[in-house]
């Protein structure tokens, strides 16, 4: 029987007093049916992940026969018959589901039945610090033990006469913040050269008039049924080298590529807000569709409110940048477009009223779709455009960073309609408000923001070159080089005066217009667009001024100087200015005489004493 044949067997959370618990008849039946309609397949380790699996297992064993009393410092409730039971370890969530996808994964999340990651931590430094130990893992170096609650880097430089030195990281712990809606008591550390995360199995409960949790070490049915989707909800038993799907849904949901939550979805995505945005970025990298309830809870208005309230922005722009570099960026983009995400990802400064314009904004990340796509071909065959918007995505994206942006600024269309700001008190640009939305909504680098800044600063500029490009030489027809204002000098100068971020620009430039043109809804006249940056790409390549931005003067201030027998003043940013379009004229040209000659018949003008 198929996962859509099934009823929805997810277990309901059941309110009892003032806290909720999971209703275990629902969850024993979801187990029932897993185990008596699936078999489970297995996963096959590599060499690493088999060494790291044998010292886990070897600390757990270690724990077990050696206990100690919980250290201090730990936020996490223990419950009493979990304290006292062997140690049993697995790996969680993505790795698990990654394996099964046939993906290898650097990032492993390691969960204890019986102690928080902060205990197991101290306990697995406590154990390799015996050199002996240490060595059967190739760890040569000793180990320093962490005292009390502190996390010191462990002091494991390579062993350089020993090609299979694997080093033990230092630990670093992630504290409980239930008010941000980080809940679990994480430690972090590199074993092996692999990304670890060390946590307890948990539970949580909610009382009627909070939304943060109660955290407490619990079962792996706990564990499972409070994950985001439940393909990230099946688990690798290292102490019986078996998949454990406790959902009863991970395995045939993954053949059958649906995203779903483990629990009622509503209540999941009001527990923890984030979950809608992870499980847009699941289905779009995954290209799985998202199960009908699950969606349609994720377009919810008091949902989103508590997203607003609960998630902090740094995490949204973590989750908006794997989006954005993966595979399935145009996925994630439609997905937010259709359940109404955008106005919680990219909310406009408090002081400002107006609203994003969501009208075409398919057309702009369609298109982005498009180019990546006729990129890729491009660069795999390295020879002849044979399309306009080849032409277009072989000169504008040339690489990921490239790719990235055409993604964020195809994101930032919506916010196309937002006038430019006034002056500042002191005469000083103002950043437009979208890039304030990028800068303060998903917390960009400050490259990022100063490209946004500049693609909406000169989008008008852009746009309007183009256009006169265009319209200029089919009024006139004559060749191209025969029309002054679209010379080598004058497209030089623009790209200088556009820097190292124009393609960035002028792609912003060309999203705009097709939206303007009506996008999807206007074919011939996107296509038109296209066609005239094509031609106006292509003359900047055949002028050899793509990289003019990065062209430095043939004579440098103190030459000029020197040669004119002046003192330097103001007019020497002028006049470098001029020199610089003296090069663009005269490509080629390695004698600075040239140039400093166009300065002295310029010296009045220029105010040269």
């Amino acid at each position: 029987m198929s996962t859509q044949e099934h009823p929805d067997r997810r277990p309901k959370r059941q309110k009892t007093g003032s806290a909720s618990v999971i209703d275990r008849e629902a969850m024993m039946d979801v187990n029932s049916t897993s185990s008596s309609e699936t078999l489970l397949p297995r996963i096959e380790l590599n060499e690493t992940e088999t060494t790291l699996t044998q010292l886990l297992l070897d600390v757990g064993h270690h724990i077990d026969n050696h206990p100690l009393p919980c250290p201090e410092g730990s936020e996490v409730t223990i419950l009493e018959p979990l304290a006292n039971s062997p140690t049993v370890i697995r790996f969680t969530g993505g790795w698990v589901r990654d394996k099964l996808l046939g993906v290898e994964s650097h990032d492993i999340d390691v969960a204890i039945n019986n102690s928080t990651g902060y205990q197991f931590g101290l306990r697995m430094q406590e154990y390799l610090a015996e050199a002996e130990r240490a060595r059967r893992y190739g760890i040569h170096e000793p180990v320093l033990v962490a005292q009390e609650d502190s996390y010191p880097a462990a002091s494991n430089g390579p062993d350089v006469q020993a090609e299979r030195t694997k080093a033990l990281g230092g630990l670093h712990t992630i504290k409980k913040n239930p008010e941000k809606s980080k809940h679990l008591e994480t430690v972090t550390t590199k074993i092996f050269g692999l990304d670890i995360d060390l946590v307890n199995l948990r539970t949580e409960t909610y009382a009627e008039n909070s939304r943060n949790p109660q955290m407490a070490i619990g079962t792996p049915e706990d564990d499972a049924l409070r994950r985001d989707a439940t393909v990230n909800a099946m688990f690798y038993n290292l102490n019986t080298s078996s998949l454990e799907d406790f959902t009863g849904r991970g395995q045939s949901d993954m053949q059958a590529k649906i995203i779903r939550t483990p629990l009622e979805p509503r209540q999941t995505f009001l527990d923890d807000p984030l979950r809608v945005l992870r499980l847009v970025r699941f289905a779009s990298r995954l290209d799985y569709s998202i199960e009908h309830e699950t969606e349609q809870a994720m377009d919810d208005d008091e949902i989103r409110t508590a997203f607003l309230a609960k998630i902090s922005r740094e995490r949204v722009g973590i989750e908006m940048d794997k989006m954005l570099k993966g595979n399935g960026a145009r996925q994630a983009l439609a997905l937010i477009d259709r359940l109404n995400l955008y106005s919680i990802i990219f909310p406009p400064p408090a002081t400002e009223k107006i609203v994003p314009d969501m009208n075409h904004w398919k057309s702009a990340y369609g298109l982005i779709d498009e180019m990546v796509h006729l990129g890729a071909e491009r660069r795999v065959e390295n020879g002849t455009t044979v399309d306009d918007l080849s032409v277009v995505a072989g000169i504008l994206l040339q690489g990921e960073q490239d790719i990235y942006m055409a993604w964020l600024l195809a994101a930032l269309v919506p916010w196309r309609t937002a006038p430019l700001p006034p002056l500042g008190p002191k005469g000083q640009l103002q950043p437009p408000m979208p890039a304030v939305v990028v800068r303060d909504g998903i917390k960009a680098t400050n490259k990022v923001f100063e490209i946004v800044v500049r693609a909406f600063r000169n989008v008008n500029e852009v746009s309007t070159m183009r256009e006169c490009f265009t319209g200029g030489v089919g009024q006139a027809e004559a060749p191209i080089k025969d029309v002054a204002e679209f010379n080598r000098e004058s497209f030089g100068m623009a790209i200088r005066r556009w820097g190292p971020s124009w393609r960035m620009q002028v792609l912003f430039a060309l999203l705009m217009d097709v939206v303007r043109t009506g996008g999807k809804h206007d074919h011939a006249g996107s296509n038109r667009v296209i066609s005239n940056y094509a031609d106006f790409l292509a003359h900047l390549r055949k002028l050899d001024v793509l990289e003019a931005y990065a062209l430095k003067p043939i004579v440098d201030g103190k030459q000029i100087v020197a040669a004119l027998n002046v003192k330097p003043g103001k007019w020497t940013g002028a006049a470098l200015d001029l020199v610089m379009r003296w090069q663009l004229r005269n490509p080629g040209v390695t004698d600075g005489e040239g140039a400093i000659e166009e300065v002295r018949k310029h010296r009045e003008e220029l105010k040269i004493n």
